[in-house]
């Protein structure tokens, strides 16, 4: 049993007296009407935020979040209730209810538990909430500062940081008794720019499952700061954007929203299991070009979409989904994979013990190619490169998209030229991976500190590509 997993065991039982035995009576009252296997997720999770403007903080906050989430399942169906309160009594209230929304067999009995052990793909020394505030409102004026002295043009700087330690605990019926604690810092800046008149925005942010030490070692405040301000005076150069169909290069990094969102969500196995996918009974099947191999990969160290184990007890994986074009699998929770008879995948999330696990990506990437950056530039005549990205409207289940590009360029005769204003990408996702004629060898994962919704619950998310060529797509502009 690794260290970290036993200060959380220690942790449940010396604050709040959850041992085996409670565990035990919880999960029987669970399965007291039936149920394939009962489940409970104990969550404690400490936060903490602060807004830093026009060089002072305009607002601090931080809070406890904790409680017990307890699912039922039977078949495809499951009941989910949860108590804010550790004390047995209570969460014996909330199992039953669990066992009243889904009824289904004999009443069982919980398996006695055995220790799992978890991964380890965060260790930390030092947690962030264990660190002065002080430490970490220097952090903020230093992204302030760095934005600021970047250009006589940068007239307003945001800064934001926040911070989270949750320590988790899941006990199942089959006698699964797992444990994590999942650090997760983020610092984000927005910057306004203004040149006769005319506005800028640009914004940039870091992330990971990490101590402070992220801010040092990783990407500093002043990588930040500045790379906010640069997005934000360069727009005060940009062009509008030309409207029609045109070959579009998708940067490495942060190009990967485009692929987690229009391409991902589809690939989750609850809307295949219930036929609402695009990609539904489509294994084995071509859905790409041959050139996209995507994989959805939860043990990547200390980033923000990694996790030790799921929101279901079970370890993560190296996912390939896509496979030189082929369909080869689906991202599973524990429901799904019984459904489809699947391994699991270790995709099983939730934003918390208020919600129950869905299938959910991790660190969601495509692989690198053969191709140099500098030819899939050069092949273009005329194009866009695409860099940045921001309100985005996706239909998940089809792959239908609309994303606003915050940083774009046109490529003219092979050349990068002007930045672009007022750009959008209109297309599908399943028919641009299918348009994808060149990938370079510059593969990147992006460190921003964004979020995934899906079905009312946010989990942080991991995401990357390498700089690829789509031979056609809708840019909306409004160039004469």
């Amino acid at each position: 049993m690794s260290n970290e997993s036993t200060k959380v065991l220690d942790f449940f039982q010396s604050e709040f007296g959850i041992d085996q035995k409670v565990m035990s009576d919880v999960l029987a009252a669970a399965l007291s009407r039936g149920g394939d296997f009962a489940e409970l997720y104990f969550e404690h999770r400490i936060t903490s935020n602060m807004h830093f403007e026009e060089g002072i903080v305009k607002e601090s906050s931080g809070g406890i979040i904790q409680g017990v989430g307890i699912r039922v399942v039977s078949g495809d169906s499951f009941g989910y209730a949860y108590s804010e309160d550790f004390n047995l009594e209570s969460m014996r209230r909330a199992a039953i209810t669990a066992s009243q929304i889904c009824k289904g067999g004999k009443p069982g009995q919980p398996i006695d538990a055995t220790f799992l052990q978890a991964a380890n793909l965060y260790p930390i020394t030092t947690p962030s909430i264990d660190v002065r505030a002080l430490e970490k409102l220097e952090l903020i004026r230093r992204a302030d500062k760095a934005a600021r002295a970047y250009n006589p043009a940068v007239k307003k700087v945001i800064a934001m940081f926040s911070e989270e330690y949750k320590q988790v605990m899941i006990a199942a019926s089959d006698g699964r008794l797992v444990a994590d604690i999942q650090p997760l810092v983020s610092l984000r800046v927005f910057v306004i720019a203004e040149r006769d008149n005319k506005p800028g925005q640009g914004s940039n942010s870091g992330a990971a499952r990490m101590g402070l030490d992220y801010f040092a070692n990783r990407r500093t405040p002043e990588m930040i700061g500045q790379e906010a301000a640069r997005i934000a005076v360069q727009a005060l150069d940009a062009v509008d954007a030309p409207a029609g169909m045109y070959p579009v290069v998708l940067a490495a990094g942060r190009s990967g929203v485009l692929l987690h969102e229009a391409v991902g969500h589809g690939l989750e196995a609850d809307f295949n299991r219930k036929k609402l996918s695009n990609y539904s009974d489509r294994i084995g099947q071509v859905v790409a070009s041959p050139l996209c191999t995507v994989v959805d990969d939860g043990t990547v160290a200390y980033s923000k979409g990694s996790l030790n184990i799921d929101d279901e007890g079970n370890l993560p994986n190296y996912n390939v989904l896509i496979e030189n074009g082929t369909l080869s699998n689906y991202l599973q929770d524990r429901i799904s994979s019984k459904h489809f008879d699947n391994k699991l995948t270790g995709n099983g999330r939730r934003q918390s013990f208020r919600h129950a696990p869905m299938p959910r990506m991790t660190n969601t990437y495509m692989l690198a190619g053969q191709s140099t950056f500098e030819e899939l530039i050069a092949s273009v005549e005329k194009g866009l490169y695409c860099v940045g990205y921001s309100g985005g409207q996706v239909n998940i289940y089809n792959g239908d998209f609309t994303f606003g590009l915050t940083e774009a360029y046109l490529i003219e005769n092979g050349k990068i030229t002007a930045p672009v204003k007022n750009a959008n990408l209109i297309g599908n996702g399943p028919e641009v991976l299918s348009k994808v004629t060149m990938v370079a060898n510059d593969f990147a994962l992006s460190e921003d500190g964004g979020m995934c919704g899906k079905n009312g619950q946010m989990v942080p998310i991991g995401l990357g590509m390498p700089s690829v060529l789509v031979s056609s797509i809708t840019v909306g502009g409004t160039a004469a």
